[in-house]
């Protein structure tokens, strides 16, 4: 694998960075009332989808440039104008006088993940999907349909209010990939990424199983496929980002995906000095 230098990580940090900004985008044109923003800032973008959101924070900041006690106060004069906590993304290619500057300032961490990248290439070939399953391309129109098979398998008992409907949005997206995998005629799994052209970057994301059908090694075949998808369509490298531990990254280990680094999110909640 490649050896991850400042360069490397800021292409990989768009694997979290530009989602984010699609959503918020999406957002302003589909949910006016929540507020969604997206601003460019210090090489990356601030992000806002609304109070109480998992997706809105701080990425791709001062991995090309100099990162300022300038750029942080921008940082929270975007958020607090917003009345929603500071969250800005780290990692170990940040200077360690980043690290002071936001433990200055009173952060603490809110999330600690893995990111794992994979060189990709036309050439190579993968086996089949498992006997008794059919996999094919997501029809943009069966968004809400592919989207609720995932929230289904992370909620089997139904979705907090903040994660219902959350996953729509980026099987609609520009540069959306996205495969299903159907079982006996029934949707049994779902897998999407997003093409970052920008970047030759291929953000794996959104993919579940329902319960009833893993062990199958769905999973595995909806990441290939989406892996020479993502190749076909220029990327060099396919990103994804984990808790560590986890079967998901167990899984992409054992499809060649390696550890870059483990990134940090700080949070410096509302009213605190």
């Amino acid at each position: 694998m490649q050896f991850v230098d400042r360069a490397l990580a800021r292409r990989l940090e768009a694997c979290e960075e530009m989602p984010q900004v699609y959503y918020a985008r999406e957002f302003q044109k589909t949910r006016p009332a929540i507020g969604a923003a997206e601003e460019e800032i210090c090489g990356g973008h601030m992000i806002f989808a609304g109070l109480g959101s998992p997706i809105g924070r701080a990425t791709g900041l001062g991995l090309d440039r100099p990162f300022t006690a300038a750029d942080v106060d921008r940082v929270e004069q975007f958020y607090r104008w917003r009345q929603a906590p500071s969250q800005v993304d780290l990692c170990p290619l940040h200077e360690a006088t980043v690290f002071e500057m936001f433990k200055e300032r009173g952060y603490g961490v809110a999330e600690l993940n893995n990111v794992l990248y994979r060189r990709l290439d036309r050439r190579e070939q993968f086996p089949a999907a498992p006997a008794g399953c059919e996999i094919r391309r997501g029809l943009r129109e069966e968004a809400e349909a592919q989207s609720a098979v995932v929230e289904r398998a992370f909620f089997p008992d139904g979705a907090p209010e903040a994660f219902t409907g959350l996953l729509t949005p980026l099987y609609q997206m520009e540069g959306a990939v996205t495969f299903v995998a159907n079982v006996d005629g029934k949707m049994a799994a779902c897998g999407a990424g997003l093409v970052i052209a920008e970047h030759r970057i291929f953000a794996v994301c959104g993919a579940g199983t329902l319960a009833e059908f893993r062990g199958r090694g769905l999973q595995t075949a909806l990441l290939r496929v989406r892996l020479a998808a993502a190749a076909e369509a220029g990327c060099e490298y396919a990103v994804v980002v984990t808790q560590g531990g986890t079967i998901s990254q167990r899984n992409c280990e054992r499809l060649g995906f390696r550890v870059a680094y483990s990134k940090v999110t700080v949070i410096k909640e509302m009213g605190k000095a």
